[in-house]
């Protein structure tokens, strides 16, 4: 036996990506599969009078998931074509049903088939996940809806926001993927039979001209596969736009939390929240101190590899001539598997990070405290003006002052000293300094918007996902 330790091992099975989404790409699961649409096209043919027995039908069934790896190796070194590879092993262990496996079909009956329902299940696996994403963003937000924070506009200080707020930044990305995930998976087709050029015609020549029962061919194959419809029109395969728009989809997911993420590595970086970190985690092996928010920089490597997928798609979709070119085939055995598998990652490492997050209260109130007095100069400026004062003399006081303490700050390295300035200036005398510096005025209706968010766009994810859930859970019993 070979060590495995000799040749190179795809970090996205060996380490990242969990094994639910791998074994809807691995070798077993696809092959199963292929069996499954062969026997699916028998049954049909069969139900609409071709000459297929019960007995060769009992046979394929028996045998769909006993497959001889091996055995379909060789017959590929020696035939040069995988599903032809894969019909002879079957017919090997299926004879007497040997002679109709594959009876009018060509290489992408399941070749294209077999790839619809892995990227439905793996898209189902995706949507499972983003809503548990949202679904721990969400406790977090509703923890700190109304904590102050230092708001950030070209990453310099802007108006205050609050945490919670902030965060309800990243969820609606993903509620936003959820719903093009949901887009794509109510859009997702069959093949089915569409023959060799997607004209059908060896289906019509089965069937001895009988449109007819083509077409009721080609819907009982899809609905035993569980799609309630076929795409309208194909060449020799699906159109390759549906790859091109599931990959730009799994980039989409993959950009929200690299985005999400990335802001969560500045505010670490400013101490204020952090992922979570683990009582004997290192962060550094030089530097003992260290803590590196490393799950965040994983999950922006692995969004970058995704997103850089999506270019996969548009150009294989763009180069299909005609009716088909096989120059996809090599391309979608990486790109499809591995968007998924990427994804599927991220949204795994996603939801321990977002079910961790530390906030500092401490630290956020001292950072915006250290911004707060140059934010407020306006109201300041307001309600001096309403107690009788010159708006234009007023201003350059405030000016003045804030250059000043400015210089304090840039220079010095002191405090932020303008509150107490202004407050010894009698032109602002009559201005209640402490309640305008009140963060808490400051923040608008971001609690509001808060408690909206969850109630109205956060809640119904939840139920609904929850109540999907169960139903998985009743029919496993």
């Amino acid at each position: 036996m070979s060590d495995p330790h000799q040749t190179y091992e795809n970090p996205l099975i060996s380490r990242y990506a969990s094994r639910a989404m791998a074994s809807v790409w691995g070798a077993q699961r696809k092959f199963s599969t292929w069996r499954r649409l062969w026997i699916a096209l028998a049954e049909a043919e069969a139900e609409l009078g071709l000459p297929i027995t019960t007995a060769q039908l009992d046979e394929l069934r028996a045998k769909a998931d006993d497959i001889d790896f091996e055995a379909a190796a060789a017959y590929e070194a020696k035939l040069r074509h995988d599903v032809m590879a894969h019909v002879h092993t079957y017919g090997d262990v299926c004879p007497a049903a040997k002679p109709i496996i594959h009876l009018g079909a060509t290489s992408n009956f399941v070749v294209d088939n077999a790839d619809l329902v892995l990227v439905r299940e793996s898209l189902e696996l995706v949507a499972q996940r983003l809503a548990a994403v949202i679904d721990a963003l969400g406790a977090f937000i509703a923890t700190h809806r109304a904590l102050p924070t230092l708001g950030f506009t070209h990453l310099q200080p802007a108006q205050p926001t609050t945490v919670g707020k902030r965060a309800t930044l990243w969820c609606y990305d993903l509620v936003l993927d959820l719903a093009e995930v949901e887009h794509r998976l109510a859009s997702l087709r069959a093949r089915s039979v569409k023959g060799t050029t997607g004209t059908q015609a060896s289906f019509l020549e089965l069937f001895a001209g009988d449109h007819a029962k083509v077409r009721e061919l080609e819907r009982r194959v899809a609905a035993k596969i569980g799609f309630d419809a076929s795409y309208a029109v194909t060449g020799q395969t699906y159109p390759r736009k549906v790859d091109a728009q599931v990959l730009d989809c799994l980039a989409g997911v993959a950009a929200s939390a690299h985005k999400a993420t990335t802001d969560l590595r500045i505010l670490a970086m400013r101490k204020e929240i952090e992922e979570p970190f683990e009582p004997h985690q290192i962060g550094s092996s030089a530097m003992p101190y260290k803590r590196n928010p490393m799950r965040s920089e994983r999950i922006g490597g692995l969004a970058r590899f995704v997103m850089s997928l999506a270019q996969n798609g548009a150009a294989t979709h763009a180069t299909q001539w005609m009716e088909r070119t096989l120059d996809d085939s090599a391309n979608r055995r990486l790109s499809l598997p591995q968007a998924f598998l990427g994804v599927d990652a991220i949204l795994v490492i996603y939801e321990n990070v977002a079910r961790g997050l530390v906030a500092y209260p401490q630290v956020i109130a001292r950072n915006l405290a250290a911004e707060l007095p140059f934010m407020i100069t306006e109201n300041v400026l307001m309600e001096a003006v309403k107690a009788g004062g010159d708006r234009q003399e007023l201003h350059e006081r405030i000016r003045q002052h804030s250059q000043a303490a400015g210089a304090v700050v840039k220079q010095q390295g002191g405090a932020n000293d303008l509150l107490d300035r202004l407050r010894g200036d009698k032109a602002f005398a009559a201005v209640d300094l402490d309640q305008i510096a009140d963060p808490a005025q400051l923040v608008g209706r971001a609690p509001e918007q808060v408690d909206e968010f969850l109630a109205e766009v956060v809640e119904p994810i939840r139920q609904r996902y929850a109540n999907r859930q169960a139903e998985q859970e009743a029919l496993r019993v």
